[in-house]
């Protein structure tokens, strides 16, 4: 359990990166839609290249090959997991500043336990309980936003990212019980990319671009900025890549359900990162008491949560 929180912790931190560098293209005029298939985009480019020089060109070919194979599987988990998570993070981050969307971001730990229960698996109730300290942090945040912003602002702020608290660890989850066996509704999946973060990211990634062209033509985006394109990119390797990669890491190294929660339930670090991000590279300003005292509950949350986990 001791390496499956490091890592999940050291995943958080370069998550936060997501906040505070959407934030930043935000306020520079850069559209959503660019700032999100932008980022998968380069992930494709960096994944690919990585596995052809790093001597995994077999193993890349048959991520390719497995993708073709349950295309429809992987359209779905990535269009959930990566497509419908990432489109509604970075359109929420148009109205309201990165570590606010960071903290608003933790209902997923409220989130999972309860996806991990559609999914058939197991929970500890007390566990369960000791979220809802991270769910009222969250409220307390936006809260204190009201304050200062008009209503629809902190709705548009808050709403789309409660959505994603759920897509996220759903995606994530159709692949973990595709490679513990599938369901019904899931295949099984028994493959040799299955076992490689990388390869698992890829596919993910493969799947979430049928999603990413149908947004672009939706919404028929003005050209991205050169400045937009670095940052897309610095996006994709610091979170799409490493962070991703860490993170599933985390999840796959779990055996059973608690396991499962406790790796998702680190990415409650991601407030305090993006927070000081924000602070040191974009001026932004400290939250007042209330702010504070909610940023404080989803730490307190994540700590309480390990021990119940009995972390040793």
């Amino acid at each position: 359990m001791r390496k499956i929180i490091i890592t999940g912790c050291l995943a958080a931190l370069f998550f936060s990166s997501t906040f505070v560098l959407n934030r930043a293209m935000s306020l520079e005029g850069g559209h959503w839609v660019w700032t999100s298939s932008l980022r998968y985009l380069w992930m494709l480019l960096l994944l690919s290249g990585w596995m052809l020089v790093s001597g995994k060109a077999r193993l890349l070919g048959q991520t390719l090959s497995l993708f073709k194979r349950h295309w429809i599987f992987w359209t779905t988990a990535g269009s959930i997991g990566f497509g419908l998570f990432y489109a509604l993070i970075t359109y929420s981050v148009t109205f309201a500043p990165g570590w606010i969307v960071a903290t608003t971001w933790q209902t997923t730990i409220l989130a999972t336990p309860l996806v991990l229960l559609g999914f058939g698996r197991k929970v500890s109730l007390r566990a369960l309980a000791l979220t809802l300290i991270v769910f009222a942090g969250v409220i307390l945040v936006n809260v204190e936003h009201a304050a200062s912003t008009p209503l629809s602002f902190v709705l548009l702020g808050a709403l789309p990212v409660l959505g994603a608290g759920f897509a996220y660890p759903v995606g994530n989850q159709m692949v973990w019980e595709a490679r513990e066996g599938g369901n019904r509704f899931i295949p099984a999946i028994d493959h040799p990319a299955m076992s490689d973060g990388f390869a698992r990211v890829l596919l993910l990634t493969l799947g979430s671009v049928p999603l990413w062209l149908a947004l672009i033509l939706a919404t028929t985006p003005p050209a991205p900025s050169e400045g937009q394109l670095i940052m897309t990119g610095t996006v994709a390797l610091l979170s799409g890549v490493i962070a991703t990669t860490l993170f599933l890491n985390a999840r796959y190294a779990a055996t059973n359900a608690s396991e499962l929660a406790a790796a998702d339930c680190t990415q409650s670090m991601e407030v305090v990162f993006a927070l000081a991000g924000e602070c040191l590279f974009l001026d932004g300003a400290l939250p007042g008491m209330l702010g504070a005292f909610g940023i404080a509950l989803t730490v307190i949350g994540l700590v309480l949560y390990i021990r119940v986990q009995n972390v040793r």
